[in-house]
């Protein structure tokens, strides 16, 4: 059996406790065993990472970006080989376990570039004889934190960044998801990463977290709200850059002047495509009065009709709940919702040729913006619906949340498109799309309880792993 450890100084080390890297489509048939990194091993990544990075951060940019080029080739030859791995341990479909293989050979290939594109800025001093230069600089060892539902395209594109500025990194990923984890570290070693430069620790957040948060020079983090915040604090108190990205609650707004046809793809794909394991899904579909009924009427047989099954099958639509934990939690949050007064349409569990975490798709009606399934995130193939009498109303029931990451509106009118895009709450705007769905080369990142710190990817990434020197030259 495959067994998945981390990475310290270029040495593949695990002397932890071992346990099971569950295949959610099959309980039976586990994808290997994580070795657990132990405290002593996160110090001696982060010690690593510290004796690596003056030569590292003095490299060539080109070095740098020559190391992520290949890395990007090697990802995306391998693709196939790393989205069956994927799939296996997450649970998506294999197409999309592929295509979110695909999406981080863009990232990397992004940055490889970009290392190449640090510029600076040189000044007229006020005072004559002076001249004065901007300059960034990396910012030494940085902490990374990924969740388990996107586990090599969220690694990458806080690696990516990382290493292409000039920083060290420790790579800690969720511990659902080593083995995905490990492949994108064992690649980028491959493509010429020097030793050190790059660590990887592999186990629960709650026993390594506080440690390489209190070790490095900077943290990213991307996970649940509480751990964000908690993260964000311990960080402010020590005074150390942080980055955290932390949910949402996603509202699709569809009015009744809409493409029916093209709002119900659009409602279908992000609310329930990734098994709605995603913090940019459409869990908030706010219809009005004039199109609800037909809207409803059309998702419904559309989502009913969605072939939930193990993510390795190609006719599988919908792939598993990645763990026991999450579809407990995904069943808790409908039964309190039809306690609360909504209608619950599908949300079954399902038997299946394997033993797995299988849930068909959630549409929750009748519900009303207090209803604890519109204020929460669920985090699985669960929507609800919110009727509201005009567009007014739905844009301010959307807002009406403490997230802000992506909000989304089906219309066919500009005016009211431009309106949605000027007045939503949110980092990310859709107009006729999905609320999941991003380039690779712009900013991520949401307002209010989603987001804190610099955005993520794009040009805008240098933001948060550089830090700028101002220079007087007499």
């Amino acid at each position: 059996m495959t067994v998945f450890t981390g990475l310290i100084a270029g040495e593949w080390l695990g002397s932890g406790d071992r346990s099971p890297d569950e295949n959610p489509s099959d309980l039976d048939v586990p994808v290997g065993e994580t070795a657990a990194s132990t405290l002593a091993e996160v110090a001696d990544a982060v010690a690593a990472a510290r004796a690596a990075f003056p030569a590292w951060s003095r490299r060539s940019p080109m070095d740098r970006a020559d190391i992520l080029d290949r890395a990007a080739n090697l990802v995306f030859e391998r693709r196939e080989a790393l989205g069956h791995l994927l799939s296996s341990e997450e649970g998506k479909t294999l197409a999309e376990g592929i295509g979110e293989v695909a999406r981080a050979s863009q990232v990397l290939r992004f940055f490889a570039g970009e290392a190449l594109r640090l510029t600076g800025e040189a000044q007229a001093s006020t005072r004559p004889g002076v001249d004065v230069q901007v300059t960034r600089e990396p910012i030494g060892v940085v902490g990374l934190i990924t969740p388990w539902n996107f586990p090599i395209a969220i690694p990458a594109w806080k690696l990516a960044p990382a290493l292409a500025f000039g920083n060290c990194a420790v790579l800690k990923p969720a511990e659902l998801v080593p083995g995905t984890a490990a492949a994108l570290v064992g690649i980028l070693v491959e493509a010429g990463l020097p030793a050190g430069v790059l660590g990887l620790v592999l186990g629960r957040g709650a026993v390594l977290g506080d440690a390489l948060v209190d070790a490095v020079d900077a943290v990213s983090f991307t996970g649940s709200v509480a751990t964000g915040r908690a993260i964000a604090a311990r960080c402010a108190a020590a005074g150390r850059p942080v980055q955290c990205e932390m949910g949402g609650k996603n509202p699709l707004v569809v009015v009744d002047d809409a493409d029916l046809d093209k709002a119900v793809v659009a409602a279908l794909n992000g609310a329930f495509f990734s098994t709605g394991q995603r913090c940019t899904a459409s869990s908030r579909l706010i219809v009005t009065g004039g199109i609800h009924d037909r809207f409803v009427a059309a998702l419904s047989k559309a989502m009913t009709a969605l072939r939930v099954g193990p993510a390795l099958d190609p006719t599988t639509e919908i792939g598993p709940v990645v763990d026991g934990r999450q579809l407990a939690k995904d069943i808790e949050y409908l039964d309190r919702a039809a306690r609360e007064g909504g209608r619950v349409i599908g949300g079954e569990r399902i038997e299946a040729a394997t033993r797995g975490h299988f849930l068909s798709p959630a549409l929750v009606v009748d519900t009303t913006p207090a209803m604890t399934i519109n204020r929460e995130e669920v985090f699985g193939p669960v929507a609800s619906v919110v009727r509201v009498s005009d567009y007014d109303e739905a844009l301010a029931v959307a807002n009406d949340t403490e997230f802000g990451l992506s909000a989304g509106i089906c219309t066919t009118s500009l005016a009211t498109a431009r309106h949605f895009v000027r007045n939503a709450e949110a980092g990310m705007v859709m107009v006729n799309l999905p609320t999941a769905g991003v380039d690779p080369h712009v900013p991520f990142g949401g307002r209010k309880g989603s987001s804190f710190g610099p955005r993520e990817q794009g040009a805008y990434a240098r933001h948060f792993y550089t830090v700028v020197k101002t220079a007087y030259i007499g």
